[in-house]
């Protein structure tokens, strides 16, 4: 099947702020950017949709000057076309998995809060992968893996390699106190096989059949190429 045929899901957060702290969070944009960068380049067509859908909350932090230029993301943010398509994600709820041959969850620490939290989304989760389909995170992303449990019983996770941000990259960005979990602990305890790159930050992507996850926002572009490798030789 073509690359123009195949849609990919897009999954971001709505959520907007700490529960402990006041700082803001929401998306991190380098995370939906440079997949999506890969993605397009290849001809894929790619649909945004949230758990509540609607708006979609950006990282302040994400947004700086430095990060936007560091991370080469600061192009699609000056692009109206592109940024509008953040102002009204599709619900979750609506989706119709026959309409998709993958599935993408973005990070942020905002989706600490919501992805756990829908149940929609671990349904939808479970159907993407027992149908044979990509499923695919990034960073904080892997926290919609938490509560997907598959036909079995069993936590789709256990006994899967994985990865996802890791709890010395929570303290490095000065996050440790803020958030509401350690997501590497989690995942551990669900019986996941998991594991980082030999330094903090650096790009890092585990595939285990046709899950793939990315520890970090620098792992997006790897993450977005591993998910087009698997659909192209499908």
């Amino acid at each position: 099947m073509a690359a123009a045929q195949k849609r990919i899901l897009v999954v971001v957060t709505n959520v907007d702020e700490y529960r402990k702290a006041g700082m803001r969070t929401g998306l991190w944009l380098g995370e939906l950017t440079h997949f999506w960068d890969v993605a397009e380049g290849y001809g894929f067509n790619m649909d945004i949709a949230s758990p509540s859908g609607g708006k979609v909350p950006i990282d302040p932090e994400s947004l700086s000057q430095e990060v936007l230029a560091e991370l080469g993301t600061g192009e699609r943010y000056e692009d109206r076309e592109f940024m509008d398509l953040l102002e009204d994600s599709k619900r979750i709820s609506d989706i119709d998995i026959e309409d998709y041959d993958a599935i993408y969850l973005t990070g942020g620490h905002g989706v600490m809060f919501d992805f756990p939290q829908s149940r929609q989304l671990e349904n939808l989760m479970a159907r993407f992968y027992e149908t044979g389909r990509v499923v695919s995170t990034v960073c904080h992303g892997a926290t919609g893996l938490l509560n997907v449990t598959l036909s079995d019983g069993k936590p789709l996770v256990r006994g899967k390699r994985v990865t996802g941000f890791s709890w010395p990259e929570e303290e490095l960005a000065h996050r440790a106190q803020a958030v509401p979990y350690s997501l590497q602990e989690e995942l551990k305890k669900l019986g996941a096989d998991y594991s980082t790159a030999r330094k903090p930050f650096e790009s890092y992507v585990v595939e285990e059949g046709n899950l793939i996850t990315g520890q970090n926002p620098g792992s997006a572009r790897s993450v977005a190429e591993a998910v087009i490798r698997q659909l192209t030789t499908a």
